[in-house]
Parts: C-alpha cells; sequence; structure tokens
C-alpha cells in the first residue's frame, strides 16, 4: 500500500479511532446537548485529527510543526473535559468513558513525544526549507 503520509501514524489511527467512537456513542446524548456538548465533543475530538493532519504537513519547520502539535494536544485535553461532563451528567456510561479516557491519554503522551522530537518526524527524503525560511 502506497504511503498515505499522516494517516500512516499511529497516533492519528489512535485518534480517528476515539472519535470515531465517541460519536458513536454521542447519537445517545440527549437532543437539548446537540447544540452543546455533542457538538463540543464531536468537534475538539475530530480537532485533534485535523491538527495532527496539518502539523504533518508542517514538519520541515520544526517550531510550526510543534506548534500545530500543541493544538492537537489542547484539543486532546478539551475532549477529555467533555467525556467528564458526558459522563457526570449520566450520558455516557462508566465502561466508555474510561475506555475512550484511556486512548485519549495515550493520544496525549504520543503528542507530547513527538513535541519532544520533531527531528524524528522530518524525514531525511523531505526536501529542506530554505535557510531563510526556517523557524
Amino acid at each position: 500500500m502506497k504511503n498515505q503520509g499522516f494517516k500512516d501514524l499511529i497516533v492519528y489511527k489512535k485518534a480517528y479511532a476515539a472519535a470515531m467512537l465517541i460519536y458513536s456513542k454521542s447519537k445517545n446524548f440527549p437532543k437539548e446537548e446537540l447544540y452543546s456538548l455533542t457538538d463540543q465533543i464531536r468537534r475538539s475530538s475530530r480537532s485533534v485529527c485535523a491538527n495532527l493532519a496539518e502539523s504533518y504537513r508542517k514538519r520541515i519547520y520544526p517550531k510550526h510543526f510543534v506548534s500545530k502539535l500543541s493544538d492537537a494536544d489542547g484539543e486532546c485535553a478539551e475532549t477529555l473535559v467533555f467525556l467528564d461532563f458526558s459522563r457526570d451528567c449520566g450520558y455516557l456510561d462508566e465502561v466508555a468513558h474510561n475506555t475512550i479516557t484511556e486512548e485519549y491519554y495515550q493520544v496525549g503522551r504520543m503528542l507530547g513525544s513527538m513535541m519532544n522530537a520533531p527531528e524524528k518526524f522530518s524525514g531525511s527524503s523531505l526536501p529542506t526549507a530554505p535557510a531563510n525560511l526556517k523557524t
């Protein structure tokens, strides 16, 4: 199979699967939460993936790469808060909460590792940024 870039990253696959699980579970949230908690938890979980994709495209610029990874990590933390609200409001059972929460803790740790070693993701096959554009 052809290299798919960010889609090949384990962290992306985990974040995507967790976002899809949130989507599935949030279908059962009450209608009055549709434009608040349901929308918020779906958007933040999807933003983890979107920011990962964007960061991967910017990886030849280490500071920009780390900045976008930090955005993904922030969305990951936001999703964790919404998971707690979902459980505490009675919309998400303890088992589902714990399962999804653990996935996001793992994603957060992986993002932290990437931010601490961005050079591992620059790849020797990438074009080098012009010296005046490196940040």
